[in-house]
């Protein structure tokens, strides 16, 4: 099995009313996470790299896992560019074998994002592979991307008529209130503004920084044309305290075959949780 792109995966989305949830992976381990609970609940999902990630695993060594993973579990893979920002970095990946890709220019003005991202969908297209971009700023950190909260603005609903229009991307995230990271209390999404742009804008949207938002929240964004909803610190978590609980009961413990078990256990439930949330189960 080949990766592919996300287009046909958030167009049927779309259609039938779910989102398909893109899952922040790092290694072999969480890939396997991954990639096995949506075998076994049969739902589409997305792989989701930052540049960090890539940096850290290396992309070829990546490509082969999700590869493989795809053909393991005869599943429809998109191993998906999340936050990308450099052309150069994009191109190699792309080249590589990379089908699905978010290019991030939501931090310069207008006119210079939709330049970086006309021509990063120029090259992508040629391939075949999706492309995302953000219009509006999120707030929080992910990774090595850090918003403070007062340079995160909204999504302009005519703002991205215009910007989906003049850049023919093939899904817009947007900002209505969420953030990277986890939120010190309930978050506050603005369903109005959403409901706006759905109104204006006919691609597949996406939202990011969902990691913690209610589960009643994402329900009624998916309802409103949310069709693609990112976690990524919520399995951070997840492994982490699965393997310091090895640890706190086995100090002794000194052997990864082991020690990491509880962790994909830990992030299991997270993905589980996720599309079921999402509606995805038993969409293939």
């Amino acid at each position: 099995m080949y990766l592919i792109s996300n287009r046909e995966m958030l167009l049927a989305a779309q259609r039938e009313g779910y989102a398909v949830p893109p899952f922040n992976i790092h290694n072999l381990e969480t890939v396997q996470v991954v990639a096995e609970t949506a075998a076994a609940m049969s739902s589409p999902v997305i792989l989701a790299g930052t540049p960090g990630t890539f940096s850290y695993a290396g992309t070829d060594y990546l490509i082969s896992i999700c590869q493989e993973a795809a053909r393991k579990y005869r599943l429809p893979l998109a191993l998906h560019l999340d936050h990308h920002e450099e052309q150069s970095d994009i191109e190699t990946k792309v080249r590589a074998g990379i089908r699905s890709i978010m290019i991030d220019a939501s931090h310069f003005p207008l006119p210079k994002n939709i330049e970086k991202v006309r021509q990063a969908v120029r090259l992508c297209h040629t391939f075949d592979a999706s492309v995302e971009a953000e219009l509006g700023r999120l707030g929080g950190q992910e990774d090595d991307l850090v918003v403070d909260e007062g340079d995160s603005f909204f999504t302009d609903p005519v703002v991205a008529r215009h910007f989906v229009d003049a850049t023919n991307i093939d899904s817009l995230a947007v900002a209505i209130g969420s953030a990277h990271g986890l939120y010190q209390g309930e978050p506050k999404l603005d369903f109005t503004r959403l409901g706006q742009i759905r109104q204006l804008v006919d691609i597949p949207l996406v939202l990011h920084g969902a990691s913690g938002i209610p589960e009643k929240m994402i329900h009624q964004a998916i309802e409103l044309g949310i069709c693609k909803v990112n976690v990524a610190t919520e399995l951070k978590i997840a492994f982490a305290e699965g393997i310091k609980q090895y640890f706190s009961e086995h100090p002794e413990a000194n052997d990864p075959r082991k020690y990491v078990v509880p962790g994909k256990i830990a992030m299991q439930k997270v993905v589980e949780e996720k599309i079921r949330i999402c509606g995805s189960a038993g969409r293939l």
